[in-house]
């Protein structure tokens, strides 16, 4: 489902049966035509090997990797040809995709064919994605959360867009030479119509940056149509019209992939999103932009509960965790549910490892709509927060006008990512987002509205250059104690030292959710900004520590994974 305002077909609605509307499956089981997932057993027969991953992954994807010390594993493997062969020999079976980290493919068929194919030898499992094929399309109306603006933007060559990019630091990192050369970025939507016509976005495809384009959803290379939510996301970050309106990354190169069809909810787009990150992965983006969340379906699908916002059991959740694994930044919306009844964050908000983006006001402000965290089993989300209310973006027919909702921020932040990681190339993924928590202004206290809170390029580039910084950098927030990474995921685990905790002697003591001691640690005096802490293994769970001088006590929590 669409991130976008608060209008009723936006984040969190769900659409109404009409009079055309397909009858429960009960009522006629063996003509109705969904998609289904359907996973295998394992990757028996295939003629694929990881020692020889070029026969699958670009030279892009797999210097990404190499730069990370990312292994190739069995999981990116293709699925077994052998497989499919006998899948696609099913009558009435109609293969669409197939996903190497799933071991899956997406089938579409009756209930008949499903039982036929749930009885080949080599499938373990299926899942209905409760959606048949495309059909007849009506249009969608106009999203009543834009609002003409006619006022000038502080700096004229960013025009409307300045706001939420100085607020960010972007526009000192364009400054520093920092506007996503070289970077790829994969935006995932319902559509970009106008991207190939509008001013604001001619220099990427004058200047070849658009990589290239795939409509999940129809299958096929189409994505000028369709929804206009893509475009206004994407002109966020690659808007390029100097004195008119600069985006975040206006020079970074684009991938735009449809995933959303905002006619109907279902898993299946949660599928798509999957099949589109496997493809990103492929070609060797560095970036990907989500503003979509998952949380309830149209009939007959099953909604989630706030339980399943544990960062593994929604289809899209584990999508993006495994995205975030082979090195890429996932970036996600966290929704627009603030105000709601369900109030949490959606799929695949909840994912670990990934950048989850909650949105404020020009000053900072908490947005009412901004979806709260945690996640269902405790860690901290939003992990940063950008500037979603009355953020500028550019229509399909090249207006440049303010939107309302968290799919705003999300893709303002994206391209500071990739402008931070061109900055800092021998960063993994996994210390970008690290970087950029620190650099929150919240990154002392995070909370569960904005979690580390807003972050800037120069503060996160001088914590990850302390020998050669940027000058003119906000100061970094140190009135309070930080454990990071948070969540922890391995046996690294620093202290950041705050004011009064720096050269004096700490005593270090960790207690889990019981609150029996687990780990014990003396510090010497330093005026190092940050220790390093050695509470030894750890299981998984919520940790509190508590660190003193000798004169004052502070506590500070942190999630083990």
């Amino acid at each position: 489902m669409l991130v976008a305002g608060l209008c009723a077909s936006a984040f969190g609605a769900r659409a109404a049966a009409g009079p055309g509307a397909t009858p429960p499956e009960t009522a006629r089981p063996t003509a109705t035509v969904r998609k289904h997932l359907i996973y295998f057993k394992d990757k028996a027969g295939t003629p694929f090997s990881v020692s020889q991953p070029a026969a699958f992954l670009s030279a892009r994807a797999l210097a990404r990797r190499q730069r990370q010390q990312i292994a190739v594993l069995p999981r990116d493997l293709p699925v077994s040809p052998v497989y499919v062969q006998q899948l696609k020999a099913v009558p009435g079976a109609q293969l669409w995709y197939t996903s190497r980290w799933f071991n899956a493919a997406m089938v579409a068929c009756d209930s008949a064919t499903l039982l036929r194919i749930q009885g080949l030898p080599f499938v373990r499992a299926a899942q209905t994605l409760n959606r048949g094929l495309p059909g007849t399309r009506k249009p969608k109306g106009d999203d009543p959360e834009l609002t003409a603006e006619r006022s000038a933007g502080t700096r004229s060559q960013y025009g409307k867009a300045y706001a939420q990019a100085q607020m960010l630091g972007a526009v000192q990192m364009h400054d520093a030479g920092f506007r996503g050369e070289g970077m790829q970025v994969a935006v995932f939507d319902a559509g970009f119509p106008g991207v190939n016509t509008a001013s604001a976005f001619t220099s990427i495809t004058q200047e070849n940056r658009l990589a290239s384009t795939f409509n999940v959803v129809d299958k096929n290379n189409q994505v000028f149509q369709r929804d206009s939510h893509g475009t206004h996301c994407l002109a966020t970050i690659g808007g390029n019209e100097p004195g008119r309106y600069i985006g975040t990354a206006p020079k970074a190169t684009f991938r735009l992939f449809v995933t959303e069809d905002i006619y109907s909810e279902h898993p299946v787009e949660e599928a798509n999103w999957l099949i589109a990150a496997e493809y990103a992965d492929s070609a060797g983006v560095d970036v990907i932009s989500s503003s979509l969340g998952y949380s309830t379906f149209d009939y007959p699908s099953t909604d989630y509960a706030y339980a399943d916002m544990n960062g593994r059991t929604a289809l899209s959740t584990r999508a993006a965790t495994v995205a975030a694994r082979v090195g890429m930044v996932v970036v996600s919306a966290a929704g627009n549910e603030g105000n709601g009844t369900w109030r949490y964050i959606t799929a695949p908000a909840d994912a670990d490892s990934i950048l989850t983006v909650g949105a404020t006001d020009s000053l900072a402000f908490v947005a009412g709509f901004s979806s709260r965290g945690p996640t269902a089993d405790g860690r901290i989300k939003p992990n940063l927060a950008a500037m979603g209310v009355q953020t500028a973006i550019v229509s399909p027919t090249g207006t440049v006008t303010r939107g309302n909702g968290t799919s705003y921020a999300c893709p303002v932040l994206a391209g500071m990512v990739a402008g931070f990681w061109q900055a800092n190339p021998t960063l993994t993924a996994q210390q970008v987002i690290g970087f950029l928590q620190r650099s929150g202004s919240r990154a002392i206290t995070p909370n569960d509205e904005i979690g580390y809170g807003i972050p800037h390029f120069a503060r996160a580039y001088n914590l990850a250059n302390p020998g050669a910084p940027l000058s003119a950098a906000p100061p970094e927030p140190r009135h309070e104690l930080l454990i990071y990474p948070n969540p922890s995921k391995d046996d690294e685990l620093y202290l950041q030292l705050a004011v009064g905790f720096q050269s004096t002697p700490l005593q270090v003591r960790i207690f889990d959710a019981r609150g029996a001691l687990v780990a014990e640690q003396q510090v010497a005096p330093t005026s190092a900004p940050a220790v390093r802490l050695r509470p030894g293994l750890l299981t998984k769970g919520v940790f509190t520590c508590t660190v003193s001088n000798g004169r004052e006590q502070r506590t500070v929590r942190f999630v083990k994974l």
